[in-house]
């Protein structure tokens, strides 16, 4: 049996949910998990179903049929092997936690996805990537070279068929035209003292004022500076007992662990673009551990 998971999004209206399971029961598939969620404000539809299928049904004739179920109504969907690893390219700057997290998710399989390359602006991380046995290409980032400098991630993220760039504290920012070009396909980590605390040290400001919640945001990137379509949130209490180099450290558990999870979402084709919103299923008790391990 093959395992593959079918994304859909279309207008709302009545059937979708049984022209799925029709047709999926039809192939002799079986569901195995489905989520789905009707947006009233927008009337739009979102699903996502996981199932398994005959071995000898074969990917172009399940898709080929499947045109004659989306058609009536107008679904943008499409199907993903769950055997399939995605590809990632990570990108990161002099900030290793994130960089360093997803290393170890990835190596003992809590996060199915494949790192097929790790870019830097810096040689800090060149040492632990290679040791990871994953291709390490440092390309410096100024003012004066910035277009040939995102021509050159570019073409690292091309040869590389990578499907996402998750940006691990990479502190550059990214021009309007590889956010366009690269739209729902790039995430990215910060704080989540934005906008408050803006600048160098946002940790030592928060101190200064008392702050009682430390967090962090995960997000698609776009051309609007770190006001992308959220996937991921967390957040972590604080005392007056703690100085500031307890909040840094505070601060970069949640950022890994708000990171991972995202990505971990993105992987497993959990979320959806809802406008300047996202769709994120979570995963239901019974299939979260089959994904855990990819």
């Amino acid at each position: 049996m093959t395992k593959y998971c079918l994304t859909v999004t279309c207008a709302a209206s009545r059937g979708i949910v049984a022209a799925i399971a029709t047709f999926l029961a039809e192939k002799g598939c079986n569901i195995t998990d489905s989520s789905q969620f009707d947006d009233v404000d927008n009337e739009q539809f979102f699903m996502r179903v996981s199932f398994t299928s005959p071995e000898n049904l074969l990917d172009s004739d399940l898709k080929d049929a499947f045109a004659k179920v989306s058609e009536p109504f107008a679904m943008i969907y499409a199907f993903h092997d769950e055997s399939v690893k995605m590809k990632v390219v990570i990108m990161v700057s002099r900030f290793g936690h994130c960089l360093n997290d997803l290393l170890y998710r990835v190596h003992i399989g809590a996060l199915p996805v494949e790192i097929v390359a790790v870019i830097s602006n810096h040689m800090d991380y060149q040492k632990v990537v290679v040791n990871n046995d994953i291709p390490f290409h440092c390309i410096p980032v100024t003012k004066q070279n910035k277009p040939s400098a995102e021509s050159a991630i570019m073409q690292v993220v091309e040869e590389t068929g990578a499907e996402l760039v998750v940006l691990a504290r990479y502190m550059q920012i990214l021009s309007d035209d590889m956010c366009q070009k690269m739209s729902g396909r790039i995430i990215n980590i910060h704080h989540s003292f934005l906008p408050s605390f803006k600048g160098a040290n946002p940790y030592k400001q928060a101190f200064a004022r008392g702050v009682k919640l430390i967090g962090a945001t995960s997000h698609y990137v776009t051309a609007d500076l770190d006001e992308g379509p959220i996937i991921e949130q967390d957040v972590v209490r604080i005392t007056h007992a703690q100085n500031p180099e307890d909040f840094v450290n505070l601060g970069r558990d949640v950022e890994s662990q708000a990171l991972a999870r995202a990505i971990h979402a993105h992987a497993h084709h959990r979320v959806f673009l809802n406008g300047n919103k996202t769709i994120v299923f979570s995963a239901s008790p019974g299939s979260y551990s089959s994904e855990r391990m990819g």
